[in-house]
């Protein structure tokens, strides 16, 4: 069985055991349920790895201080054998409900002091929704029973069985997305557009070597994830990539820490924090973490999908830093708020990307002005229009904005790639070849007829700063033309001619 079929048989099975219970919560516990297989299967890999025979990992348990720390400083936490997930499975009809929420109870407090900003906390989600897996402890047990019997067979121990995992996780993340209606954008952000976002980023920093990427609306951390992996292939060692994400809703933010870990990402890589982006910005001074938490966060990339034309509050931010030089976004949409946060923690020779509706590229007021100020001073470096209705929760069209620190020319490249798609169930896809297609253009800033066209900065002011795709790229089809006189009389048509 390939990791597709794996996973298609998770999600199919999954999906029937959720019953009642919405797509949306569902995912919580299953992904939840995967991350403490990772963790438990890690351990025990690292006892063997370090001579632990059998009866020595049986004999695990809190009462042994020396072996705890000891596996402590190896992984970051200790689990005891009779909260390991094989145990659990061993245990047959003697488990329970009960031996989860001890072992939750338990990894909580053996969380080494070094791992505590990527691990405390993790499971408080699933911890707290068990009561939602059935009516009693009976119903809650054969729930989980069926969940840890179905989740038992992916494979977590080495590289390959990490890309697996992945896999299977970003595949159910994309399939309860697809089953959670409006609320799938809290979370998840489809893999092709990540794919498109990640290449052209990873292109712009192909020559350096250590990189610190950020997602300030981080969701399930796929998209964060899927730069890291484009930008690995340019790389020496994937480990001098730092990765850096911020997320207002607890559970989600607990996707991404999971989600994170993983991937095989050291946990010294990973900063992630559960605050409100437009806020909560750094510095935020946590005494336990100074080197993170104490300077403002610069870093070579920002990549972001935020809630669109959500209400803010901009009372008093007018000499934000984040704001001071473009204006503040309207209090009924924060848009050009996240846009602006986004580049304002880019490094000099940084560039981001974000999602964003239609709407930022020509609506007047307050965000005319900042678009204006965006481009005369030379942010604004691609437009790309996505297919409209390829989101889960939302059919509007959308565009990716790409904008650098720092650019010698004030161009804009325009794309128009909303006729390329297949349609997939109730959504449009990118394919590969649409990406690809996107990504030559954007990198090699190419005029292609009907698709992209670099436009200059003076014919831009001509159109009063407003950024509406159509008014630069007419990807419309070309209207067929007939010869009707000889239609009707008879005849060679002459071609291209309309008589």
């Amino acid at each position: 069985m390939n990791k597709q079929q794996l996973a298609s048989k998770i999600w199919d099975s999954a999906n029937r055991m959720r019953s009642k219970i919405e797509a949306n919560e569902y995912k919580d516990y299953i992904l939840g349920f995967m991350f403490y297989k990772f963790l438990s299967d890690k351990e025990q890999a690292f006892l063997e790895a370090n001579d632990f025979s059998q009866a020595d990992i049986e004999a695990l348990t809190e009462e042994d201080p020396e072996t705890v720390e000891f596996i402590k400083n190896g992984i970051g936490y200790f689990i005891a054998y009779d909260n390991l997930f094989s145990t659990w499975l061993k245990k047959g009809n003697d488990f329970n409900v009960a031996n989860v929420r001890d072992a939750l109870s338990a990894f909580g407090r053996l969380i080494n002091n070094s791992h505590k900003k990527v691990f405390d906390g993790i499971f408080k989600t699933l911890e707290t929704g068990l009561s939602k897996l059935g009516d009693n402890s009976n119903s809650q047990t054969k729930a989980i029973s069926d969940l840890l019997q179905l989740i038992k067979v992916i494979p977590m121990n080495n590289k390959q069985d990490y890309d697996v995992l992945g896999f299977v996780y970003e595949y159910l993340i994309g399939s309860f997305a697809a089953n959670a209606g409006k609320k799938a954008g809290e979370f998840y952000t489809p893999h092709e557009v990540s794919v498109l976002m990640s290449e052209i980023i990873a292109y712009h920093l192909k020559d350096q070597q250590e990189i610190k990427i950020y997602d300030p609306t981080s969701g399930s951390g796929s998209l964060l994830i899927n730069i890291g992996t484009s930008v690995a292939k340019h790389v020496n060692d994937a480990n001098k990539i730092k990765y850096y994400a911020q997320e207002l809703k607890e559970n989600t933010y607990n996707l991404t820490r999971m989600n994170l870990v993983m991937r095989g990402i050291l946990p010294s890589n990973i900063v992630a924090r559960n605050a409100d982006t437009l806020e909560d910005d750094w510095p935020y001074f946590d005494d336990n973490d100074p080197i993170n938490t104490y300077e403002p966060l610069y870093v070579d990339a920002v990549v972001s999908n935020p809630p669109y034309s959500q209400a803010w509050d901009p009372t008093n931010k007018e000499s934000d830093p984040r704001y001071s030089r473009f204006g503040l976004a309207p209090k009924t949409k924060a848009d050009y708020a996240f846009l602006l946060h986004d580049l304002y923690h880019l490094k000099p020779d940084g560039i981001m990307a974000i999602v964003l509706p239609h709407g930022v590229l020509f609506r007047g007021g307050e965000e005319e002005r900042i678009r204006k100020n965006l481009l005369e001073n030379k942010h604004i470096d691609a437009i790309i229009g996505l297919p409209a209705n390829i989101f889960f929760g939302t059919g509007i069209p959308t565009v990716i904005i790409i904008l650098k620190q720092r650019r010698q020319s004030s161009d804009v490249l325009i794309v128009d790639a909303s006729k390329g798609f297949i349609k997939v169930g109730k959504n449009n896809h990118l394919q590969a070849s649409n990406i690809k297609k996107i990504v030559d253009a954007v990198v090699q800033r190419k005029d292609i007829e009907k698709f992209s066209k670099l436009v200059s900065l003076e014919e831009i002011r001509e159109q009063g700063y407003n950024l509406n795709i159509p008014r630069y790229v007419d990807s419309s089809a070309t209207a067929e033309t007939w010869d009707i006189y000889a239609t009707m009389f008879g005849g060679i048509p002459k071609k291209g001619g309309c008589k």
